[in-house]
């Protein structure tokens, strides 16, 4: 069995949805194991573009519809897969700032028509589901004209700068901003929680270790963390 001086950082690629539980206590717990991750945060679209290029690690966060993908292509091994949480989308706003209607459909539609500038993630998750949401009600260009698009990063930084008035992702990813305030969940109708599977990479060298760290993401403490951050474990 390995010891905690023998053991290998745990190298993961990671989605930012779960940046916030994992600094609050999941991965000071690992490191009180005697294990070490190093994580690089991105999008999972950015992820998707880094693997296709090549790059590899020992353990991989990403959206379940992306994993699939990774499992069918053999880049992620399926026999270590777990779905590990489920993430709501939300609508924040500067801290101080009246809060906008949002519990209908059509008071969210209004809400976002009326703002000065809506802040989104264009290469997130959460980005993307929105793009095509407003597709659907098509009201894409009228926000567009006037919204703040991000590539990737946190959308509700751009409320801190004055760039946008309301800010749009995962509730998780919104609460990683301080000097904001979550407005609320998307509305019933308009909500679609988005889900997210962990795996190591097919032929990693580190699998004891990728394995354990997937466990130890995935345990009891790990689980109400995930709760404390606005996440639904699976």
């Amino acid at each position: 069995m390995s010891t905690s001086s023998s053991r290998l950082p745990v190298r993961l690629m990671s989605g930012f949805v779960v940046q916030t539980p994992f600094a609050a206590g999941i991965v000071p717990r690992f490191e009180q194991s005697g294990g070490a991750v190093q994580i690089e945060w991105n999008p999972t679209s950015v992820i998707v573009k880094a693997l296709h290029a090549g790059q590899r690690a020992d353990v991989l966060l990403v959206t379940r519809e992306a994993m699939d993908a990774l499992v069918e292509q053999g880049i992620a091994d399926a026999a270590t897969r777990v779905e590990l949480l489920s993430s709501n989308l939300g609508l924040a706003v500067q801290r101080g700032a009246l809060h906008p209607r949002i519990d209908t459909v059509e008071s969210f539609r209004d809400t976002l028509l009326g703002a000065r500038s809506v802040a989104y993630s264009k290469g997130g998750a959460s980005g993307i589901y929105f793009s095509r949401l407003i597709e659907q009600w098509g009201v894409a260009d009228a926000l567009n004209a006037r919204a703040t698009i991000i590539q990737d990063g946190l959308a509700a930084e751009k409320l801190l700068t004055g760039e946008a008035d309301v800010a749009i992702q995962q509730i998780s990813e919104l609460l990683t901003v301080a000097g904001i305030e979550i407005v609320g969940p998307f509305p019933p109708g308009a909500q679609q929680p988005l889900s997210f599977s962990v795996a190591c990479f097919a032929g990693t060298q580190n699998a004891e270790e990728a394995k354990r760290f997937i466990a130890h993401i995935n345990d009891e403490a790990a689980r109400e963390d995930y709760r404390r951050a606005g996440l639904d474990p699976r």
